[in-house]
């Protein structure tokens, strides 16, 4: 026994000096001919590299049904270009999380957050909120570089400072709420946010506002739920400001209703009296949608805010009262709108998903694009299953990888980590999930292997998938100088299972694809 251990010892070592294969993230549009010849042109510049592998996705993938020849075309171009490189394609698909091409298809499968009894009151044949309006013209606390102006504010020169303004706020719990507000910035390039937070400091919004670093006055709207909150801390501003002017005014905030409404079984519309009776759509009401909900400026986008639909009553007269309950989604920084992964024709769409995206590539190796799922568990669909949100992205996550398995026997599947790591996403108070993401991983076979990604946790990420058996990805990159993703070759050296480290780039910058080979090769030597 003594002596196999420095054998084991000079074995681990050996594997240790060896560099794991280089893959690339590539994020293509191959319904362009010019991005299709782009992706060619990159494929050999990484083959030269000495990269092996692209994982590659596209929005259109969600879509294959509706693609033309032309589209096709670049996909053979594509792959004969990568084979004549030896470079490997591993398609990525099922961007859940991220789910606008999955809800082209259907936008009321968006996760709705709910609305419980709004009090409404009739006139002249329309429903309208009954709700107090909450005043915003006094406010509880100003930073002190900010200045005021006629309703409003400004800073300039906020250079690394905090710039902001608060009031604390009554709301009614699970309502939908719409803030606005007049910003004008001149040379101002840090991020403007409004902050809604509950008592114990949790964010109730994450969208972004979309300022310009220039820009003449334009109104910036967002749109939240209250969830189980009676008060809020309302704030508008900038945490860790830039040089520059920002200049906020005329702030309001009000309970709305009906904007990005959803309609489907499960984010049912409510409709009762007074008495608490049942009204009936079509006979007591006009039906009820939002014609551009999850419609502009295209199918499965949504917008943040636009004038909401009417709720209009048949027979009923002045002063009825009524109780309206129904659900809505929000959206995430620029436009990440979470497709609700317990209904079944969600399922319907993601095995019809993997089926084609086969067909179309044919490939040995695929990539699951489950990420950043930041709204889970609040619908009806969700909440009838009575299952914790782990336990419901571990029943999604071991079905996609049996329909992609149906599709491409013997295919390797790959995942990213996030969702599926306690040191990274996979716990509780995650954004907008209700409850705990905790177990989510236990839908994960060892046949999966999983691509971790967040650089500050790369041994605790790589510790935790080598402990549960699974082999790894270690995606790295992510536009910062090569050197900062050393923390991962360190990692492959001490755990075993690595397949690859990835160049993982979000802002399609290619330029440091060779110094990041050569940064990684110069590390296992």
């Amino acid at each position: 026994m003594k002596t196999m251990l420095p054998l084991l010892a000079c074995a681990l070592a050996l594997h240790a000096a060896e560099p794991p294969p280089l893959w690339v993230y590539y994020s293509a549009n191959l319904l362009v001919d010019k991005d299709a010849e782009t992706m060619c042109a990159r494929m050999r510049e990484a083959a030269a590299a000495g990269y092996s592998a692209f994982t590659i996705t596209d929005s259109k993938f969600g879509k294959l049904g509706e693609m033309d020849r032309r589209y096709f075309d670049n996909v053979a171009k594509v792959k004969r270009v990568a084979a004549e490189n030896n470079i490997e394609l591993i398609p990525m698909l099922y961007p859940v999380g991220w789910s606008e091409s999955l809800l082209w298809h259907d936008p009321n499968l968006a996760e709705g957050l709910p609305v419980r009894d709004a009090p409404f009151v009739v006139r002249g044949g329309v429903a309208m909120l009954d709700t107090a309006p909450i005043p915003l013209d006094r406010w509880s606390w100003v930073d002190e570089n900010m200045k005021p102006i006629e309703n409003g504010f400004r800073c300039t020169d906020a250079d690394g400072k905090n710039a902001r303004f608060n009031k604390r706020i009554k709301v009614n719990p699970f309502r939908q709420y719409h803030i606005s507000v007049d910003i004008r910035t001149e040379n101002f390039r840090a991020e403007p946010e409004i902050k809604p937070l509950t008592q114990d400091g949790k964010m109730l919004n994450y969208t972004s506002l979309g300022v310009a670093p220039t820009q003449d006055w334009k109104t910036h709207h967002i749109i939240f739920n209250s969830l189980d909150n009676a008060e809020i801390l309302l704030y508008f501003g900038v945490w860790g400001g830039s040089p520059g002017t920002i200049e906020w005014r005329n702030a309001k905030i009000e309970e709305t209703a009906f904007v990005n409404l959803l309609r489907r079984d499960g984010a049912p519309l409510a409709v009762t009296g007074a008495d608490g009776k049942p009204l009936k759509e079509g006979v007591d009401f006009e039906p009820l949608t939002d014609p551009r909900s999850g419609t502009v400026p295209w199918s499965g986008s949504f917008e943040v805010y636009h004038e909401p639909p009417q709720l209009r009553t048949k027979n009923l007269p002045d002063g009825t009262r009524l109780r309206v309950s129904f659900y809505h989604p929000v959206i995430i920084y620029s436009g990440s709108v979470m497709i609700c992964i317990s209904e079944p024709k969600t399922e319907d769409i993601l095995r019809d998903h993997a089926r084609r995206v086969h067909a179309a590539w044919g490939a040995k190796r695929y990539f699951m694009s489950h990420d950043e799922i930041r709204v889970l568990n609040w619908d009806k669909s969700c909440c009838d299953r009575n299952l914790s949100a782990g336990e419901i992205l571990a029943d999604n996550i071991a079905k996609c990888a049996a329909w992609i398995r149906d599709a491409a026997p013997g295919a390797e599947i790959y995942v990213w980590g996030d969702m599926f790591d306690p040191n990274h996403n996979a716990h509780k108070d995650y954004y907008l999930v209700r409850g705990d993401l905790a177990g989510s991983w236990k839908g994960l076979d060892k046949g999966i292997i999983a691509v971790p990604w967040a650089v500050e946790f790369a041994d605790k990420s790589a510790a935790w998938y080598s402990s549960l058996g699974m082999r790894m990805v270690l995606a790295g990159y992510y536009d910062a100088p090569p050197a900062r993703s050393l923390p991962w070759v360190e990692a492959a050296k001490k755990y075993p299972g690595v397949q690859a480290i990835m160049y993982t780039t979000w802002q399609d910058n290619f330029s440091d694809m060779k110094p990041f080979a050569e940064t990684i090769h110069s590390a296992f030597h």
